[in-house]
């Protein structure tokens, strides 16, 4: 039988894997991915496995303090993950075959003290820095206030952006907008490529606990319906621009949180078009499934479920409180990396 993931392929949809674990990337590689992305919760979970033991101890002999050692291997894992696709980005001309890198979460962190400026001013610097003779190397920048002034300079610097933590139309459409004119700012735009990276999942999380009178049959598609109104957006701009390559939306946050909701619920809401960035489970979920998936992407829900949401769900106070968690959880798995190797450190020291 043909793996369904397959069937999702055949809608029209690029299928990204939310890992850059190397034993997940052959396996999705083998089911038809054509990228991957990576962040400091992935990078921990493949540190505490274990396998990296050897490099984490070189680099502490070499004299590393615990956040380059971070970086190091975050930047090696994200690299081998851009070789296993690199035949992938040559055969499609710079359509597939992205890995990308996210930026220092901790910029954000308010313990670190920094003015916004400041942020801004970091992240334009690494991401230049981690860009830098990557050629199948997204840089994930969030649409943070810092984040989104940090993206016209970037892009017109040539580097290829993955605009990530988006969860309103408002977001969308001021980072596609810094980008697009940094982009013009180029000599030529025959390799300008960009993504937006639009969260789905947790916005059902958010409306379940703030808004319970929403009706039944609206619960639970707010996330759905707000992505295919920001996929139609992101259509109906860049429709009739002439650029050699597609800027897409990457529909993220695609697992599912409630136990009752089918693994694939967002995947097959969702289909036939542009990117899906899948935790592995999902894609293990999928693969050992018989479902067969259908372009749904452009299918919107009834005029009634709008209508609901519409009324009673404020986005930006949306906005606002998804932002503070996102950033929340954008920071505490980095903290989290630099503690675990801090442990590895000491274990090591005792072998």
């Amino acid at each position: 039988m043909t793996n369904p993931l397959r069937s999702l392929i055949d809608t029209g949809t690029k299928l990204y894997l939310d890992s850059v674990a190397p034993d997940e990337v052959d396996k999705n590689l083998a089911w038809g991915a054509v990228g991957a992305t990576s962040n400091p919760a992935i990078i921990s979970a493949i540190v505490e496995h274990g396998g990296l033991d050897p490099e984490i101890e070189s680099l502490i002999a070499n004299g590393l303090d615990d956040e380059s050692v971070a970086w190091r291997l975050t930047d090696k894992l994200v690299s081998d993950a851009e070789q296993k696709f690199a035949p992938i980005h040559a055969a499609t001309q710079g359509n597939a075959g992205w890995v990308s890198f996210e930026l220092d979460p901790l910029l954000e962190d308010p313990a670190m003290g920094l003015s916004e400026e400041e942020r801004t001013a970091r992240y334009i610097e690494l991401g230049k820095h981690y860009a830098a003779d990557h050629l199948n190397r997204m840089i994930k920048v969030p649409a943070t206030p810092a984040g989104i002034a940090a993206l016209e300079e970037l892009a017109a610097a040539g580097v290829t952006l993955n605009v990530t933590l988006i969860f309103t139309a408002d977001q969308y459409d001021q980072a596609r907008a810094a980008v697009w004119r940094g982009a013009q700012r180029r000599s030529n735009l025959t390799d300008f490529k960009s993504v937006y990276s639009i969260f789905i999942s947790r916005i059902d999380v958010y409306t379940e606990q703030a808004i319970p009178d929403l009706q039944l049959e609206a619960q639970g598609l707010v996330g759905i319906l707000n992505a295919k109104r920001v996929w139609q957006a992101n259509q109906e701009f860049w429709n009739g621009k002439g650029l050699p390559l597609q800027q897409e939306l990457i529909f993220a946050s695609t697992g599912t949180k409630k136990p009752t909701d089918p693994a694939w619920k967002y995947v097959a809401a969702l289909a036939g078009s542009d990117i899906q960035t899948n935790p592995p489970e999902t894609n293990e979920a999928i693969a050992t499934s018989s479902i067969e998936f259908g372009r749904t992407v452009d299918v919107m829900p009834t005029r009634e479920i709008q209508h609901e949401i519409d009324t009673k769900v404020d986005m930006q106070v949306m906005h606002e409180v998804l932002m503070k968690q996102g950033v929340e959880k954008f920071v505490k798995p980095q903290r989290a990396l630099l503690s675990l190797i801090a442990k590895k450190r000491s274990e090591l020291s005792k072998s």
